[in-house]
């Protein structure tokens, strides 16, 4: 504790002692630093009078967003305001547009001699400045600008103020400009795309179309009427073999009963059942008398328009046909004489017979319209059979077809309404109601110089003064070896002091002291009365 105490103490002491020697310095030199200061700050107030005046002209131009909701019409731009700044900005003040500018409103007269177009143009861009106006970001989180300042900086109030015009009209007709071109940009291409879309649609339809027409039949929506027709196809098939097996069977009962026939005609037999040698009326009447019975029994079971009982009732009739030829030739025997040159028969039965082979033959050709319906119906079940069978793998193909149609579908869809909507966000901002930049504050008329800004210089004057004052008064004092501390002494010789005299001086001397000292005052008091005077000078110019 007593060692950081010692330590404290002694910095104390390094301290105090540069103090007193900086401030010995200064009383010492002290006309150095005055003088210094006085003459370079004054030097540098008057001659920043030489300096030339530059009027700056403002104008502030608001962003107004768009009137009419985006929910309703949605804006083709998506950039923020500030990047649209941006690119007006690179836009307007392009090398073509600022060269222009110079010749138009005679800027840099001057510069010119000396300056190339890019040096002017470069000139200018730094007296121009943009600078945007941002939003509240407690109440703005995106932080995006609803306005900006444009400036121009010129050596005449009145140039400065038509430049800055000038700009300002570039600005809003640049903003105008390139709207239209992006919204012309995003709806010509929009409209590319929505061509291409439909024609892409249009392949997906005649691919659908063709598809449905080449697998007519075997289509997954076909598939259940498929299955309905195919059921009554086995039907009908069912039903025409049963009517083969009872065809067959009526022939063979034909074919029977004409060999009987035909053997008691020749025997001169009687007919079995009583009836006369050669009558085939009661055979007939038998047959007649089973179909009656059959369609008695049909008719328990099913309704008069079912197949089987329609085949009966033909059937019943045609029984009834041949039983009435039967009896109309044994009515009238003479209707059946035989052809000249053949053997004499019994005309009843030579009906009969005729009857019975005209009844085989119609069996016969009943038969083969049978055989023929029955492959008829073959074939089609064994085409709708395929058919069923090949609809899973038409699903599939079907299904791959319709997903790439509704996906160009979809894609047209949309495309058409971001056709739509940009072609109304064109019509709104060609009838100014989509954002657009107004000017709020007109070009305005400088009527004090932006710069140069003189009371800072000359205050920088002031201060470049006291330094260079203060730098020659350490100068001048390292080349005085002269001791002016008793201390300096011993530190200098390393020798006690052993008698020490005091300064005398006689009455003339502490006159001619005084006299200088008060001549010290005045002249410093002069001093900085100049100064204060040619500082209020250039404030007042300012």
């Amino acid at each position: 504790m007593a060692e950081e105490t010692q330590g404290m103490t002694e910095e104390s002491l390094d301290l105090s002692k540069t103090i007193h020697q900086l401030l010995g310095v200064a009383i010492r030199r002290r006309w150095w630093v005055v003088a210094s200061t006085c003459v370079v700050s004054a030097g540098v107030a008057l001659g920043s009078l030489l300096l030339p005046n530059r009027y700056t002209s403002e104008a502030t131009i608001l962003v107004v967003q768009q009137q009419v909701p985006e929910r309703y019409v949605v804006p083709n731009t998506t950039y923020s305001v500030r990047q649209a700044l941006d690119s007006l900005t690179e836009a307007v003040l392009s090398r073509s547009r600022l060269l222009s500018m110079i010749n138009d409103f005679d800027l840099y007269p001057r510069e010119r001699k000396r300056l190339g177009p890019e040096g002017l143009v470069q000139l200018m861009r730094n007296d121009v400045q943009i600078d945007p106006i941002e939003k509240d970001t407690t109440q703005n989180p995106q932080n995006d600008i609803n306005a900006f300042q444009i400036s121009f900086t010129a050596g005449d109030p009145l140039v400065a103020q038509e430049v800055t015009r000038q700009l300002t009209s570039s600005f809003i007709n640049e903003n105008l400009k390139l709207q239209e071109q992006h919204d012309l940009g995003t709806t010509d291409f929009l409209k590319d795309q929505l061509a291409a879309a439909e024609q892409d649609l249009k392949d997906h339809e005649e691919r659908l179309k063709n598809f449905q027409t080449q697998n007519l039949g075997e289509l997954p929506e076909q598939q259940s009427g498929n299955l309905e027709i195919l059921s009554g196809l086995h039907t009908q098939l069912q039903s025409t073999m049963t009517e083969i097996n009872r065809a067959q069977e009526q022939r063979v009962y034909l074919s029977s009963l004409l060999n009987q026939y035909q053997d008691l005609t020749n025997a001169g037999k009687p007919v079995p059942g009583g009836a006369a040698p050669g009558d085939p009326i009661p055979a007939a009447e038998a047959e007649l008398n089973r179909l009656e019975s059959e369609r008695a029994s049909l008719l328990a079971q099913f309704t008069p328009q079912y197949p089987d009982v329609v085949e009966t009732n033909r059937k019943i009739d045609d029984q009834k046909q041949l039983l009435a030829s039967l009896k109309a030739a044994k009515t009238h025997p003479e209707q059946g004489k035989q052809t000249e040159g053949s053997a004499a028969a019994t005309p009843g039965v030579s009906d009969a017979e005729a009857q019975l082979r005209s009844q085989l033959e119609a069996n016969r050709l009943q038969m083969e319209d049978l055989t023929k319906s029955q492959k008829r119906l073959e074939s089609q079940i064994a085409q709708y059979e395929q058919r069923i069978n090949l609809t899973p793998v038409r699903e599939q193909q079907l299904t791959d077809i319709l997903r790439g149609y509704d996906i160009a579908k979809k894609h047209y869809d949309d495309l058409s309404v971001n056709v739509n909507q940009s072609e109304m966000a064109s019509s709104l901002a060609k009838r100014q109601q989509g954002q657009e930049f107004t000017p709020v504050d007109a070009a305005s008329l400088p009527t004090k110089p932006s710069s140069p800004d003189r009371r800072k210089i000359a205050l920088g004057g002031a201060a470049a003064g006291l330094f260079l004052g203060i730098a020659l008064a350490f100068l001048v004092e390292s080349g005085d070896h002269s001791f002016y501390d008793e201390k300096d002494l011993i530190q200098r010789f390393k020798t006690p002091i052993v008698v020490a005299v005091p300064f005398l001086l006689t009455p003339l001397d502490q006159r001619r002291r005084s006299r200088r000292k008060v001549l010290e005052w005045l002249g410093a008091i002069v001093m900085v009365l100049l100064v204060l005077a040619v500082e209020l000078y250039v404030g007042l110019h300012a």
